[in-house]
C-alpha cells in the first residue's frame, strides 16, 4: 500500500515519517513531542500539500441553524444534508435494536480497503434545543464531507450521525458490536465530535489514542489554531467509548471548558443556538477538515494502520 501519493514532495514525506517516529511508541515526553511538532510547522509545505475543498462559513452556519425537531426530523434533516453535499449514493441508515430512530451513514469511498470512522451524535436531551450537545457536531459531518470529497482518498471514510447516545451510547454501541472482526482490523481512527463551538478547540486527553492526539496537535499548529487537553470525566461518556472498546483507535474533540461547564449550558434549557461563538465553529470546522485530510497519509503506512493504541 502506498504511504503518500505522488503530488507529495520529499520534505514533506521526511515530515510525516517523523511524526509517525515519534508517536509510534508514545514514550516521547510531551514537552518534547510539541517543542519539535512546532519546528516542523514552520513549513508551509505539509500544509500546501494537504488539498481539500472546505464549504464556506456560511454554508457551516446555515446547517448549524437546522436544529430543529424531534431526534427523527433531526436524523431526516441530516440525512437530507448529506444527500445535498453528494453522498447521494452512499448515504443509508442504519435500523439499531431499541432505538426509535436510525443512525445516518454517509460513505466517501477511498482507493484502499483502510477506513476511517467520523462521527457525532444527533439527538438531545429534552430541555433547551440541543445546539451544543450535539447538532454542533452532527451537523459538520456533511460539510466534512464536501472538504473531502473533491480530492482522490487512500482511506475510505465513514461518517456516522449516531442515535441515542444521550440514552447511553445505544447507536454507536450498536454500530461497533456489529462490525465484523474484518471491519475492525481495516479500520485505523475514529474521529468523534461531541459539543463544539463553545469555545476554542479541545480534546478529551485521557479518552484519546496517543497517535491521534499528536497528530491533532500537529496539524493545530499547521494551520494556527489552538487546542488545548480539557478531561472532563464528570461529564459521562461519548461515542468514541464504543469504539475503543473494540481495540479502535479513537479521539474525542469537544469545545467544554470549566467555564462553559459550570455556567450549566449542557442537557439545560440554556443550550440553544445563541451560546455558540460562531468564530470558534468555524475554526474548529477547518481545523477538523485538514485533520482529517493530514490522517489519510499519516495513517496509511501499514506499521501504524496495524498497530492498535492502548
Amino acid at each position: 500500500m502506498a504511504f503518500v501519493r505522488p503530488w507529495f514532495s520529499p520534505e514533506v514525506v521526511e515530515e510525516i515519517k517523523l511524526l509517525r517516529r515519534m508517536t509510534a511508541t508514545g514514550r516521547i515526553a510531551t514537552s518534547a513531542l510539541f517543542a519539535t511538532l512546532l519546528v516542523l510547522s514552520r513549513s508551509n509545505a505539509v500544509a500546501e500539500a494537504l488539498r481539500l475543498s472546505p464549504v464556506t462559513r456560511a454554508v457551516v452556519e446555515a446547517r448549524l441553524g437546522e436544529y430543529g425537531g424531534t431526534d427523527g426530523e433531526r436524523e431526516a434533516t441530516l440525512k437530507r444534508m448529506f444527500v445535498e453535499a453528494g453522498c447521494g449514493e452512499h448515504v443509508s441508515e442504519q435500523r439499531v435494536r431499541g432505538a426509535g430512530v436510525p443512525n445516518v451513514i454517509c460513505v466517501l469511498p477511498g482507493s484502499s480497503d483502510r477506513v476511517i470512522i467520523v462521527g457525532a451524535h444527533f439527538d438531545r436531551v429534552s430541555a433547551g434545543d440541543g445546539v451544543a450537545d450535539n447538532w454542533s457536531g452532527a451537523s459538520l459531518l456533511p460539510s466534512l464531507y464536501q472538504a473531502l470529497r473533491a480530492e482522490p482518498r487512500q482511506h475510505t471514510y465513514i461518517f456516522i450521525g449516531f442515535t441515542e447516545e444521550e440514552s447511553g451510547l445505544v447507536g454507536s454501541s450498536f454500530y461497533a458490536r456489529h462490525m465484523t472482526p474484518e471491519q475492525v482490523a481495516a479500520t485505523d481512527a475514529m474521529v468523534n465530535m461531541d459539543v463544539l463551538g463553545l469555545a476554542p478547540t479541545n480534546v478529551w486527553v485521557s479518552r484519546s489514542d496517543k497517535r491521534l492526539m499528536y497528530a491533532l496537535g500537529y496539524v493545530a499548529k499547521l494551520v494556527d489554531t489552538p487546542v488545548n487537553g480539557v478531561n472532563f470525566e464528570r461529564v459521562g461518556s461519548t461515542d468514541s467509548e464504543s469504539f475503543a472498546r473494540r481495540r479502535i483507535p479513537s479521539i474525542t474533540v469537544h469545545s467544554l471548558t470549566q467555564k462553559n461547564f459550570d455556567a450549566g449550558i449542557l442537557h439545560s434549557w440554556k443550550d440553544k443556538l445563541s451560546v455558540i461563538r460562531l468564530d470558534d465553529y468555524y475554526e474548529s470546522y477547518h481545523l477538523h477538515a485538514v485533520y482529517l485530510v493530514f490522517l489519510d497519509h499519516y495513517l496509511a503506512a501499514p506499521e501504524m494502520s496495524t498497530t492498535r493504541g492502548p
